[in-house]
């Protein structure tokens, strides 16, 4: 996964110093793919912080820690400029021991949801770090992976966009199965939930366990209502056409726009995808609607070259 690796100065300020009129960062430009991008000096900076403030939160040998003093650990409320906790910069350089520390040491779930500034959870982060041992461990602390981020993806969204299949099983096999479903139902900012993701994409095996574990496998995206199947054609993917209709995809399905699966064929190369649509297809729903007809488009290209072939162009109001 293509991950833009930035230095620590962009993930943490700790003299606190104001940095007002900063641009704000995409995922892409703040995100660490792991501790090999740091220099040793960033990377003792990052330790030390935490072992600061751990050590300052520990009360002496000597004394009884007051009831709820393990929740006021100073670790849980330190933020950077961008939203992040001290768990979501310890997963982003795969700090492991301090990871597992933080999430042992949280008595509940709200700091592990926490959400930064881009509305990513420490899930999401391990996600997107390809740490699926992080994922477990929070999955089984209790966070929420149904929570989206700015783009309304879930972490499941993230999996299935980059065919992370390791994220993905541990995700599915160890999240509620109520938490499993709300996820790959749901459709992000762009009108596509995890089936559609993974279609597009042609990851064959996601798309197969999804189905499997009860996925939707004809529900449509929101933008302009097509199907996996739908998705599949676009992509001239004949396996996952295949794999589709042997799972039980529905070929007369139409989009927003009217159109079946095999109308999306027309003016494709690949005859194979629609030789197999064609019997699996009603015979009212081969023909295109009157409007994209073949006729039509010979009426078209019958246009000579000196006029235009529209009649609904002003300008100037003429």
């Amino acid at each position: 996964m293509d991950l833009h690796r930035t230095s620590m100065s962009n993930q943490m300020d700790y003299s606190r110093e104001s940095k007002e009129g900063k641009p704000l960062q995409t995922t892409e430009e703040r995100l660490d793919s792991g501790l090999d991008s740091l220099k040793e000096e960033e990377y003792q900076a990052v330790a030390a912080e935490i072992r600061r403030l751990q050590v300052e939160c520990e009360p002496p040998p000597h004394k009884q820690a007051p009831a709820g003093a393990a929740e006021l650990h100073e670790w849980k409320t330190q933020v950077t400029e961008d939203g992040d906790t001290m768990l979501h910069l310890a997963i982003i350089h795969e700090a492991k021991d301090y990871i597992r520390t933080m999430i042992d040491l949280s008595r509940n779930t709200d700091f592990l949801n926490a959400q930064n500034d881009q509305r990513q959870t420490p899930l999401h982060l391990a996600v997107i770090t390809n740490q699926a041992d992080v994922c477990q461990r929070l999955l089984l602390a209790g966070c929420d992976p149904t929570l989206v981020d700015d783009s309304g993806d879930t972490p499941l969204h993230i999996t299935c966009r980059h065919g992370n299949m390791l994220c993905f099983s541990v995700i599915t096999q160890n999240c509620q199965p109520g938490h499993l479903h709300t996820s790959m139902a749901a459709c992000n900012y762009q009108g596509q939930n995890c089936l559609h993701l993974a279609s597009v994409q042609g990851f064959l095996s996601l798309v197969e366990n999804m189905v499997d574990l009860g996925a939707g496998i004809n529900a449509k995206e929101q933008r302009n209502g097509r199907a996996a199947l739908h998705l599949a054609v676009d992509q001239q993917n004949l396996s996952l056409v295949q794999l589709l209709l042997k799972k039980g995809a529905d070929p007369n399905l139409l989009t927003s726009g009217g159109h079946t699966p095999y109308h999306l064929t027309y003016g494709r190369q690949d005859n194979d995808i629609r030789k197999e649509l064609y019997p699996l297809t009603k015979p009212d729903l081969r023909e295109l609607p009157d409007s994209e007809s073949d006729d039509s488009e010979e009426e078209e290209d019958e246009v000579s070259d000196d006029e235009v072939g529209y009649d609904d162009i002003q300008w100037n109001g003429h």
